[in-house]
């Protein structure tokens, strides 16, 4: 039941209030007609409101999906766009499509070793001479490794032949390849899904000149499948831009290398890669070196010792540790 208003106090309800509230008999026409519009206006816009605020609403979500299906379209996700920020200024067309970064690009990112990673280098030579050692890449620092190694076998895989003139082959059993790679940086992602899931990518597999593996490097030198390697290391090709030639293949190949037997050693094989602060480096040595395997990290430069593959397993990395680690 509403409230009852006592009639003992003097506030008496008024026609005036009647008048203000609109319920008054004494209301003109003039203010009762506006009321009347003004109410029919109002019921007409409210759709046309709704209208508007339900397309702004749709709007932002077309919005919003159209980023987050950019940033995991399937060519590259989000777990991989990391690399890119590695990159330099693009390719030179003028220069028919090869890599020429400016000075500017080169400094920062510079793929010389340092003097504190080179010593770790040259010292795992000097142990292991005379030995088979395997570069991929050919810096200016590289040159003393021949004559470290002087009565062992020195093989440098170089893409640019600027860079093979100015080494001499033969000296000191130094032996010097022009190798081409096609595979760019920015596919990186795709093939490590690639290398998981195939089975031609396993390290069973013996004849790696002969793999479907999309990452095996089936061109090299026929001396580069035969012999056991004692040092391989991965310091090529540049790969310091998505569409410049990454270190996949390299490092992938430097693996099955280091597994294989070879001819006359059974012996284990230390894998150095440099740069290993960029992302295809850091992602691929795992997959394929192991963590287990890691001896060794100084700066840039990482160093895995790495034992033959003698067991039935289609994986490159167990769960236990498989080489006891230790300092060069």
């Amino acid at each position: 039941m509403p409230p009852q208003v006592s009639h003992g106090g003097a506030f008496q309800i008024g026609p005036s209030v009647l008048f203000c509230n609109g319920g008054g008999s004494g209301s003109s026409p003039k203010h009762g007609g506006t009321a009347r519009r003004m109410k029919f206006h109002g019921k007409k816009l409210l759709p046309l409101l709704v209208l508007v605020l339900s397309c702004l609403s749709i709007l932002r979500l077309l919005k919003i999906a159209m980023i987050a299906s950019h940033s995991s379209s399937p060519e590259c996700s989000s777990e991989c766009s990391n690399f890119l920020s590695n990159a330099t200024p693009a390719v030179d067309s003028e220069s028919g499509g090869r890599h020429e970064p400016t000075p500017a690009a080169t400094a920062a990112n510079a793929t010389l070793l340092t003097a504190k990673e080179f010593m770790v280098l040259s010292k795992l030579v000097t142990r292991k001479a005379p030995c088979n050692l395997l570069v991929f890449g050919l810096q200016s620092q590289y040159y003393n490794l021949s004559s470290i190694n002087a009565g062992g076998i020195t093989v440098f895989l170089e893409d640019d032949p600027l860079k093979i003139s100015d080494i001499k082959a033969d000296f000191n059993g130094t032996r010097i390849y022009n190798v081409k790679y096609q595979i760019a940086a920015k596919k990186a992602y795709n093939l490590l899904k690639h290398a998981r899931k195939n089975p031609a990518c396993s390290p069973t597999i013996n004849l790696l000149n002969q793999s479907s593996c999309k990452l095996a490097l089936r061109n090299l030198p026929e001396d580069v499948y035969k012999l056991k390697w004692d040092v391989v290391v991965v310091d090529g090709p540049i790969g310091d831009m998505p569409e410049a030639p990454g270190r996949m293949p390299t490092i992938y190949t430097a693996g099955m290398l280091a597994r294989t037997e070879g001819i006359g050693k059974k012996t284990t094989t230390d894998v150095v890669v440099h740069d290993v602060h960029r992302t295809i480096e850091k992602w691929f040595s795992w997959e394929f070196f192991c963590e287990q395997n890691l001896v060794s990290a100084r700066g840039k430069l990482w160093v895995f010792r790495i034992p033959v593959h003698q067991s039935n397993s289609t994986s490159f990395c167990s769960s236990e540790t498989v080489v006891n680690g230790g300092s060069i």
